[in-house]
């Protein structure tokens, strides 16, 4: 696939690997640094396995003054540096270069402090998404940004491609759920962006810091908001004959003003899939799902799925059924978080990611199946409908190349049709470099060029996570001027 173009890698640091490993080595100890070859393949990709690359070694620190002297050190060293949580990034967002130090959080996994009365936790960004969730649930908390992943997704990653999940349509998605951040620069200092409070003074750097794809630095810990877990939860499952009329009645809901926890979509094949492997109870003769949550207490969740069930039957839904059980709820929500893993054993496929208006949903739904046939592959839809984040399933053979230029080819024209009708390139997975190279269909040449100058100003040689984010002639051109403003 035309993914695996990366930056050629610096001779010269290739040239001085021994010594590199043997300075990294005396900065964190021997069981810090990974640098024999098996070791190393471990690292070299991660969920986006179009490229592979393994790094020139691994770093795994433990606390944010490790993490500070190996940035120092790689910046005096002139080594590119590529920050990596689990690995579960979809878009490329971890994948390394033969000269570059993954800088990897998977030992800083600590919950630093937590505080009921304030509602938050402080922990390090290595921690799982769903062990912040397990550390406050005793008390009756929880951490809102859910992704599919979250079982072996960390926070580092969360942060850096400010992820979301099924329930950000109530909670929002990660930037609306961190309250402060420590940050390591590249020079090693350390900054620490807002704190466990509202709000501060001065410029919103950490909505700028989230989402930044480990550009400006690696965020060493979060102070996050806990959530007090509503007393009931039900979800409905809404059955129709059509994809568009799910859509119709997606936009609908939200156009009536209630707001659900959670509005989750499946059409016909990946409904099939999901039920086979996780037998949530799924109806198998529709040809798309809505899985609609709803939380507070019993009457108030009877009264909205009462007024969520009439607006769907304004769509003639095949299916009603509103959970009966906290089981039954459980198999539902169980069918729909494993359905991306459930679709892997049956196909290759390539998640795509991107986000519209909702009131564009039925027909973006109807060309995404256009665009497929147009390329003789087949497409399953699953993802969060609520808030238009849209994840299509191409589905190809990865050991026919033709077939995998062509799922590239059609996952570039359903991101182009996210632009077109006013939505973007990524809603939670990033841009990594999966969409790097169509940056520009979103952004114009001026927006790249602010866009590359901040870069600039955090990471001055553009040592950090490289060959991500810009198209790489844009790269060169950015790592150019930052090169003659520095001389």
């Amino acid at each position: 696939m035309t993914l695996s173009r990366m930056p050629e890698p610096d001779r010269t640091v290739l040239d001085r690997s021994e010594a590199i490993i043997g300075e990294l080595v005396a900065l964190l100890g021997a069981d810090g640094i990974i640098s024999r070859e098996e070791g190393r393949r471990a690292f070299e990709a991660d969920a986006l396995t179009a490229y592979r690359q393994p790094p020139l070694a691994v770093a795994l620190p433990r606390t944010t003054e490790d993490v500070s002297k190996l940035l120092k050190y790689c910046r005096q060293a002139g080594v590119k540096v590529v920050p990596r949580g689990a690995g579960t990034s979809l878009c490329g967002g971890a994948t390394p270069t033969a000269d570059s130090i993954v800088i990897g959080t998977s030992r800083m996994n600590s919950v630093l402090e937590t505080d009921f009365v304030n509602r938050t936790i402080t922990v390090q960004t290595g921690i799982t998404n769903l062990a912040i969730t397990d550390a406050v649930s005793a008390e009756g908390f929880f951490y809102a940004p859910d992704p599919s992943s979250q079982l072996a997704c960390t926070l580092g990653g969360n942060l850096a491609m400010n992820s979301g999940g099924a329930h950000c349509l109530k909670y929002g998605v990660t930037t609306n759920n961190v309250l402060g951040l420590k940050m390591v620069l590249m020079d090693g200092e350390i900054v620490e962006i807002n704190g466990p409070y509202l709000d501060s003074g001065g410029y919103d750097f950490m909505a700028l810091v989230i989402g930044s794809e480990g550009q400006f630095g690696i965020i060493t810990e979060a102070t996050l908001k806990i959530i007090p877990r509503m007393p009931f939860a039900r979800p409905v499952m809404l059955g129709f004959s059509s994809c568009e009329a799910a859509g119709q009645c997606v936009a609908a809901i939200i156009g009536s003003g209630i707001i659900p926890v959670a509005i989750e979509y499946m059409d016909k094949p990946a409904i099939a899939v999901a039920e086979a492997f996780a037998k949530a109870g799924y109806p198998l003769d529709v040809e798309a799902l809505l899985i609609v949550e709803v939380e507070g207490f019993e009457d108030e969740i009877d009264r909205l799925l009462r007024a969520i069930t009439d607006i769907a039957r304004n769509f003639d839904p095949q299916v009603v059924e509103a959970s009966t059980s906290t089981e039954h709820s459980d198999r539902i929500w169980k069918g729909r978080k494993a359905a991306f893993g459930a679709m892997g054993r049956i196909s290759d496929y390539y998640c795509m990611d991107g986000t519209i208006p909702l009131a564009r949903l039925p027909e973006v739904l109807s060309r995404i199946g256009e665009i497929c046939a147009e390329k003789r592959l087949k497409v399953a839809n699953v993802f969060h409908a609520g808030d238009g984040n849209l994840h299509p399933l191409i589905l190809f053979n990865a050991n026919d190349p033709d077939e995998a230029i062509r799922a590239e080819q059609a996952g570039a024209e359903i991101l182009k049709l996210c632009v077109a009708v006013g939505g973007c390139l990524t809603g939670e997975h990033g841009v990594g470099i999966e969409k790097r190279d169509l940056m520009d269909i979103q952004f114009s040449p001026s927006d790249l060029a602010v866009q590359m100058r901040i870069k600039s100003i955090f990471d001055p040689h553009w040592l950090l996570n490289p060959g991500k984010v810009f198209p790489l002639p844009a790269q060169e051109l950015g790592e150019q001027s930052a090169a003659d403003e520095a001389a």
